[in-house]
């Protein structure tokens, strides 16, 4: 991974350093996670649940996207996932749509970086 795209990461929220350390300075490996993440389904259920208004479905996916954010050390789509799970859990379904506002834009600046990999 070239430093560009780990400054560019790092500006889109993911502590590259970090998620490196964490798989123990393999950064090939970083790349591999980072493309599953990207190839990863539970987005577009998270967007389906919300528009039927799923709630245990959009908690499932939501929570799922939060533990992998979390592991990839990607803070700021582990915030708003986190706020989106607590939302949901807390009964207050209007502000755990309205993060999609948040989410959907800050997930799409980390994935056009992950598709230059």
């Amino acid at each position: 991974m070239d430093q560009l795209l780990k400054t560019n990461l790092t500006a889109a929220g993911v502590d590259v350093e970090a998620a490196v350390s964490r798989l123990m300075g393999n950064e090939a490996l970083l790349e591999r996670l980072l493309r599953k993440f990207a190839a990863d389904a539970n987005f577009a259920a998270l967007k389906a649940a919300v528009k039927d208004g799923n709630r245990e479905q959009a908690l499932a996916a939501s929570h799922t996207l939060k533990g992998m954010t979390g592991n990839l050390s990607m803070t700021v789509l582990f915030d708003l996932f986190s706020r989106q799970v607590e939302a949901i859990r807390g009964g207050d379904w209007e502000r755990a749509v309205s993060l999609m506002d948040e989410i959907t834009p800050a997930r799409e600046r980390v994935l056009s970086l992950i598709e230059t990999l």
